[in-house]
């Protein structure tokens, strides 16, 4: 059976049946609305026509909210005359007004609307509709530091192979040679061993050179295209997690964007500067809204907006090096952060594994995109600023700044390391890395040679001293918290203390809390990221920088708004003096070129002199291999880089 006509409780005058008509309209309540009608309009237009009528009116006006104001009812008898003010606010034209009237009847005992299509809006009465001609700026380019391309917009084609189509692999290898420029070698590497049934796109290339090539490349098996006017990543992606990548508007994300003016079938970024630079990369939606005959004839414009076009974004990346380092870290599970210890620009970023983006717009890569998302890997993660680890001996540089600062250590304060400490008792001997220990040193020798005993020496003198002491010190150091960098998503990690420990496991905070603490393990955890900012605070004098990898959003190509630089901002300074920092500048350079260092051999004999700490942090897991850590600054006499490299699980 078929539902029941929506009735309305019959009002008392034809006012009321206005104000619930209106209230309807103005809450978007089309069936609501609909049960005003007289029955007369009803027989001859269903709810969800009806409902239908306003959905399209409302979404091609880009409508928000809907206002009416009731300004006066005249009755003579069985009708009525109703004028209100009827306003839309839209996303994209601004506020349209419109004064009008609408005709009420008396009809088998209630009162309702005598409706018809001029009452959605003045202009649609006698079956008008309304037309949107959308003005949509092309997405602007995101660029490194040099203006060099690293997610741009053009018209490209995607060729790529499919394995299990192939008939005759020479004559592909040489089309697609020919096409590419890539040698069959290169070619054939890209698809060997993947799955027979995958897209393997092999290169993006101009439109004008694919349709010299058309005939061949559409007549070799094997061989797709894939057209589009879309993004393209260069090289596979530099930079991805930085940079990000574009994609079609989330569905729990579509209504916001059309409150902002989007269409809703754009694409907009969702990762990395693409998704944080959506308002400068998209520009500002424009168009005009008209009123259209059902032939298509324009009858008038109601509204029109021009929009903004859009800007580029510029990073403090080099495209070259950037790649470098991507391919220094390959397929390795980790990060390798790059900073500027002047200004904390990021020079380059890099995760792995790493993903390429344009797996995410290719039209043909939907294989490549799944696998991507079910990895267990998690190559989406940008370990860099994501990734939580803990530290290892790389935290003794904060240690050192603690005891110099606060714990009455000097930097040729002597410490004979056995190779055992027992500081906590007999009951809870801990060994050094190092069978026999180190001899008597230093506090600097205890640095650049990681002795593990003296720090656990220096960790319980400073808790005996104040527990809080080397926490807090810890988040002086900017550990703990989010570095603030703009752009990319960050995560705070964590430095434990007393109330921490007693809030989260019921536990008070032990001297060997202290101890495992002093040597970068316990319950810590940080990002590469946090970790290169307070080294190049070290080589800096102190200094702790916002890191930023935006340099500059650029100027709109109509000249209309000016580039916008993103300075270098200090945040900053570190609890400690410049005899601290030098002494503990002193630790690294010994740890990279003196006997005895921790990394001497490594760096023994380079061009460029380096300074480092090495770190081996215990991961989690009773079978698994600890993190290797390394963070450091060259030229080691007048520093221009500090450079941290993490791989998990990757053993001393």
């Amino acid at each position: 059976p078929l539902p029941p006509t929506p009735t309305a409780t019959p009002p008392p005058d034809p006012e009321g049946a206005a104000l619930a008509f209106l209230s309807a309209y103005e809450a978007r309540d089309y069936l609501g609305m609909y049960t005003w009608l007289v029955p007369s309009v009803q027989a001859q237009l269903d709810a969800q026509r009806f409902t239908t009528l306003y959905q399209s009116a409302l979404d091609t006006a880009t409508v928000l909210t809907v206002t009416t104001q009731l300004r006066s009812v005249l009755r003579e008898g069985a009708t009525a005359q109703a004028a209100f003010h009827l306003i839309w606010e839209t996303a994209l034209v601004g506020t349209l007004e419109a004064d009008q009237t609408m005709s009420l009847l008396f009809e088998e005992g209630r009162w309702g609307v005598n409706w018809h299509e001029g009452l959605i809006w003045p202009d649609l009465e006698g079956g008008n509709l309304l037309y949107m001609d959308w003005v949509i700026p092309s997405r602007a380019n995101i660029y490194d530091r040099e203006g060099q391309g690293l997610a741009v917009d053009s018209r490209v084609v995607t060729v790529g192979v499919v394995p299990g189509e192939i008939t005759d692999e020479q004559a592909l290898l040489n089309t697609l040679s020919a096409v590419t420029g890539l040698t069959p070698a290169e070619i054939q590497a890209r698809y060997t061993g993947q799955p027979a049934d995958w897209y393997i796109p092999i290169a993006d290339i101009p439109f004008d050179v694919s349709q010299a090539y058309r005939d061949a490349l559409e007549q070799t098996p094997g061989i797709r295209l894939g057209e589009k006017d879309a993004r393209y990543y260069r090289d596979g992606g530099i930079a991805p997690h930085i940079v990000g990548y574009v994609g079609p508007i989330p569905a729990e994300r579509l209504a916001e964007y059309k409150a902002q003016g989007y269409r809703g079938d754009e694409w907009v970024g969702v990762a990395g500067l693409e998704a944080w630079g959506e308002p400068y990369l998209a520009g500002e939606h424009g168009g005009t809204l008209q009123v259209i005959t059902p032939q298509g004839e324009v009858v008038k414009t109601l509204a029109e907006r021009k929009g903004r076009v859009s800007r580029p974004l510029y990073t403090t990346l080099n495209r070259e090096f950037q790649r470098q380092v991507q391919e220094i870290l390959g397929d390795r599970t980790g990060a390798i952060v790059v900073l500027d210890p002047h200004d904390g620009s990021v020079l380059a970023m890099a995760s792995g594994p790493s993903f390429d983006p344009n797996a995410f717009v290719a039209p043909l890569a939907g294989n490549q995109r799944r696998a991507v998302l079910a990895d267990p890997r998690r190559p989406l993660l940008n370990r860099a600023t994501q990734g939580i680890y803990p530290l290892g001996s790389v935290f003794k540089i904060i240690t050192m700044a603690a005891a110099l600062e606060k714990g009455g250590y000097t930097p040729d304060t002597l410490y004979t390391c056995t190779g055992i400490w027992t500081g906590l008792g007999p009951g809870a001997i801990k060994k050094d890395w190092l069978e026999g220990g180190h001899g008597t040193i230093t506090l600097v020798q205890g640095l650049e040679r990681s002795c593990d005993p003296y720090f656990y020496d220096v960790g319980l003198a400073l808790f005996n001293q104040d527990p809080q002491l080397l926490p807090d010190f810890a988040r002086a150091f900017g550990l703990g918290q989010p570095t603030g960098i703009v752009g990319i998503p960050e995560v705070a990690g964590l430095v434990p203390d007393p109330q921490w420990k007693l809030e989260n496991l019921g536990e008070g905070w032990s001297a060997g809390d202290g101890v495992n603490l002093a040597i970068g393990q316990g319950f810590l955890t940080v990002t590469p990221l946090q970790v290169a900012r307070y080294v190049a605070a070290i080589v800096n004098g102190g200094i702790l920088y916002r890191p930023r990898v935006i340099d500059r959003i650029g100027a709109a190509p109509d000249g209309s708004v000016p580039e916008e630089p993103f300075p270098a901002q200090a945040v900053e300074r570190l609890p400690v003096s410049e005899e601290t920092l030098a002494a503990i500048r002193r630790g690294m350079e010994g740890a990279t070129q003196r006997w005895g260092g921790t990394a001497f051999h490594r760096f023994r004999g380079l061009s460029v002199p380096v300074a480092g700490k090495t770190g081996t942090a215990e991961a989690p897991g009773a079978e698994a291999l600890p993190h290797a850590w390394f963070a450091g600054y060259a030229p080691a006499d007048d520093p221009q880089i500090v450079v941290v490299v993490l791989v998990e699980n990757a053993g001393e």
